[in-house]
C-alpha cells in the first residue's frame, strides 16, 4: 500500500492583475489557510517521504507557510496539470517512497478524487471532496499498490479530507 497526499494551493491574490496566472501570490485569507492547513497536516501522522509540487508562486508561499516537511521538488508538469499529467509524474515515483505529498491546483487535484476512488470505495469523505476541492484542501489517499508506476483508476480510497473552512470557520465561503 502507498500514501498519496493532495494539498491544493492556498487562496490566491487576484488584486494581482498586473501579473500572469503563473506568478500570482497569495492573500491574507490564503497566508492564513496555509498556514492552519499546514499545522492539520503536521498534526495529521504521516511521514511525508517525498513532496512534489508546481512552481506557481501561489503554490510556493503556500507550502512557505504551511511548512508541510521535505523539499519540495519543483514540476513544471504540475502547474495546471491533467489527472493524465498528475499520475504520470506519480507514476515516476522511486518505490522506496511510501507516502508521497504532492502539491498543486485544479481541476486536476479535484478531478483525482473521482479518478483514484472506485465507487465501491465511495464514502462520506468522498462526498464532500467531490462537490468542491476548495483552495488550501488537503486529502490523503491510500492506494492499493506496491509500486507507484502501477497507479491505475479506482486504485484509491479517500481516507482524509479537510479544509480550512473545517479548522475555522472564519475561513468559510464568503458570500
Amino acid at each position: 500500500m502507498k500514501i498519496l497526499g493532495l494539498l491544493r494551493h492556498a487562496k490566491s491574490d487576484w488584486g494581482q492583475s498586473d501579473k500572469r496566472d503563473f506568478d500570482r501570490g497569495l492573500n491574507a485569507r490564503g497566508r492564513k489557510g496555509a498556514r492552519l492547513i499546514g499545522e492539520h497536516i503536521r498534526d495529521h501522522g504521516v511521514k511525508w517521504d517525498r513532496l512534489v509540487a508546481s512552481p506557481a508562486e501561489r503554490v510556493k508561499l503556500t507550502l512557505g507557510e504551511a511548512a508541510v516537511g521535505p523539499e519540495p521538488e519543483w514540476d513544471r508538469r504540475l502547474y495546471l496539470a491533467s489527472t493524465e499529467t498528475i499520475c504520470d509524474v506519480i507514476g515516476e515515483t522511486n518505490d522506496s517512497v511510501d507516502a508521497l505529498l504532492m502539491a498543486g491546483h485544479n481541476p486536476g487535484f479535484g478531478d483525482m478524487v473521482f479518478e483514484l476512488v472506485s465507487p465501491k470505495n465511495e464514502n462520506d469523505l468522498f462526498d464532500e471532496a467531490k462537490v468542491k476541492f476548495p483552495t488550501a484542501a488537503f486529502a490523503v489517499f491510500e492506494l492499493d499498490i506496491d509500486s507507484w508506476a502501477d497507479l491505475k483508476e479506482g486504485c484509491g480510497k479517500l481516507v482524509h479530507f479537510a479544509r480550512p473552512r473545517d479548522l475555522d470557520a472564519e475561513l468559510g465561503p464568503e458570500y
